[in-house]
């Protein structure tokens, strides 16, 4: 049986009066959203120089920041494309030009109208140091020449600098203590809350040059140039931090086969950690291009290695222990190794381990491993009991865990905040978007009610 013509005029009603009420709502959410989307959202580039490669990472935050310090989260992370800068000292302009690509990514994201208020900052780290400490003129022609094609870009280039192997540990140690949460947190009551101060995680970075370490100890810091200070978002924060230069897994590769080769009456070396069945030759002259490699270098550079694998864990640790002065340390609580100062290790660590390359060779596996694990029980003093504290991590939290968040984290509170009308519109527009919804409901509902008297009728 079909509608009364009432039934038809009262259906049609109430679909105008929600189709209305729904397309009004939606101009308003729409409004609403717009006055919430954050226009006043500041974002930040980072170029990360290691000795292997080189990453670019965007960050952004808003202007209202919490206790001085913005809350930064990632926005992009880039590699480039080929070797790290100190790779291009002899054709310095190829550095510049390296990082181009990446540069070209982060533009596209942030919007135009931020470009010329969005600081780009390089670090270099322990790639440059060893330049430096090699040939200083070369270093300076890199940096100038980073400099050179960074400063042409619409962004505000704040500079292309050697960052200290110090300052490399302590501020990735902020970035993993905050993509975990524990250096600020958001309540459920909307509020920004300091977690606990024994809650923080030590930090281990191991590269490709250098590798840092940086905890806060259970009693004071000895020894004042191995301390680090921070404030952040109201709070300050005390570590221990030291980087040793030469200790990266790249540095340790050369230094390990250098070793063996000034132990060897030929230019055949047996190498323990190398698999059994391998064999391969390399030039002389690269492995004692760094000023990490001390053993003496043999008189005709020009010549070829042959290198043949035994597969001797064994002889492989004993060579890797070969690399460190643990009898500078003896006797002493508070010393890791090659005579530095050290309080015992403390809580929980995350590591952030230089993984091989594209040219990577299953042969360096073995020492890379043994060579971990002789650096983190033997040198830096972990034991079967603080083993299990030792997470090995490149991401957390979706954030690749390094120095650029932290050094970010620190730059936003030299940058001032905005005045925080912004969020007094966002609640008008919700406030506004609410009321027009409630109105428009009540009116639906008003008006069926009257129709249906009506057919009563």
């Amino acid at each position: 049986m079909g509608l009364t013509w009432k039934e038809r005029a009262f259906t049609a009603l109430l679909g105008a009066a929600a189709v209305s009420g729904l397309t009004t709502l939606i101009l308003f959410l729409v409004e609403a959203t717009n006055v919430l989307l954050p226009a006043d959202t500041k974002f930040g580039i980072v170029f990360d120089a290691g000795s292997s490669h080189t990453s670019l990472f965007v960050y952004q935050w808003l202007a209202n920041k919490e206790n001085d310090t913005g809350v930064v989260s990632q926005a992009l992370a880039c590699r480039a494309k080929g070797p790290g800068i100190s790779s291009y000292a002899s054709d310095p302009a190829q550095a510049g030009e390296s990082l181009q690509g990446c540069l070209e990514e982060a533009l596209a994201l942030i919007p135009k109208a931020k470009h010329q208020q969005t600081p780009m900052f390089l670090g270099a780290t322990g790639g440059m140091r060893l330049l430096s400490q090699k040939n200083s003129s070369q270093a300076e022609d890199v940096f100038t020449a980073v400099s050179q094609a960074l400063s042409r870009s619409p962004v505000a280039f704040w500079g292309a600098e050697l960052l200290a192997g110090q300052d490399e540990g302590a501020l990735g140690w902020v970035t993993i203590n905050y993509v975990l949460g524990l250096l600020v947190q958001y309540s459920f009551s909307g509020e920004w809350i300091q977690p606990l101060e024994g809650t923080l995680v030590g930090a281990l970075d191991m590269g490709g040059a250098s590798t840092q370490i940086t905890f806060v100890p259970g009693g004071p810091i000895l020894d004042t140039t191995t301390q680090a200070t921070f404030r952040l978002y109201g709070t300050e924060h005390s570590v221990y931090t030291h980087s040793y230069l030469c200790f990266g897994r790249d540095q340790m590769l050369s230094r390990l086969l250098a070793g063996l080769v000034q132990s060897s009456p030929s230019l055949l070396v047996r190498h323990p950690c190398y698999h059994s069945g391998y064999r391969g030759t390399l030039a002389l002259a690269p492995l004692y291009g760094s000023p990490c490699v001390q053993a003496a270098a043999p008189r005709d550079l020009g010549q070829n290695l042959t290198v043949e694998g035994t597969g001797n864990p064994g002889a492989c640790v004993a060579a890797i222990r070969g690399l460190f002065n643990f009898s500078s340390c003896d006797g002493r609580g508070d010393c890791a190794f090659d005579s530095v100062y050290q309080p015992p290790v403390r809580g929980q660590f995350y590591v952030e381990a230089s993984s091989p390359g594209q040219d990577g060779q299953l042969r360096d596996y073995c020492a890379s491993g043994l060579y971990i694990l002789t650096l983190l029980l033997e040198g830096y003093g972990f034991s079967q009991e603080t083993w299990g504290g030792i997470e090995f991590r490149e991401q957390a939290g979706g954030t690749d865990i390094g120095w650029t968040l932290g050094y970010m984290l620190n730059l936003t509170s030299l940058i001032p905040a905005e005045a925080p009308a912004q969020w007094r519109a966002q609640s008008y527009g919700v406030w506004v978007a609410g009321v027009v919804f409630l109105v428009l409901t009540l009116t639906a509902i008003l008006g069926a009610t009257v129709v249906q008297l009506w057919l009563r009728d």
